[in-house]
């Protein structure tokens, strides 16, 4: 494990994570941010560290890196909403099962997945029924 300095910055990126509400953006965090003086680099290296870290989660949305707060130390799935960005954690011992089998099944060892199930969370498919538009995530 790499042991990384602790500073003002990165913890202020944390905290920011930390209050957001699902994924969010480099640009995102760096916006709310601005009046600190923290640079865009500053917030993509020390939201990177917290991915590595494990104290971040991290996926791929049209081609940008979004980042969500997340428990060290703890191997979960999401659940996330196309639409708004809303993200639930979820155990699935199946997909662990699975992982572990089809590993197996191929001479594989130490397998590791991530695995992110993404689709319309309960308000945004209410609001696609009674027909109001959504915002899409950011």
């Amino acid at each position: 494990m790499v042991v990384r300095r602790n500073t003002w910055q990165r913890e202020a990126v944390r905290e920011a994570l930390d209050t957001s509400e699902g994924f969010v953006s480099a640009q995102a965090l760096h916006n709310r941010l601005r009046d600190t003086g923290i640079g865009l680099a500053t917030v993509y290296r020390a939201l990177s560290d917290l991915a590595a870290d494990g104290a971040a989660d991290s996926l791929q949305q049209e081609g940008e890196s979004l980042y969500r707060a997340c428990t060290p130390g703890t191997h979960h799935h999401h659940l996330i909403c196309r639409n708004c960005g809303a993200t639930v954690e979820i155990e699935a011992d199946e997909v662990e099962t699975w992982a572990q089998q089809i590993a197996a099944k191929h001479g594989f060892t130490q397998p590791q997945h991530i695995v992110d199930v993404f689709g319309l969370c309960p308000a945004c498919t209410a609001a696609a029924a009674a027909g109001v538009p959504t915002a899409s995530p950011v």
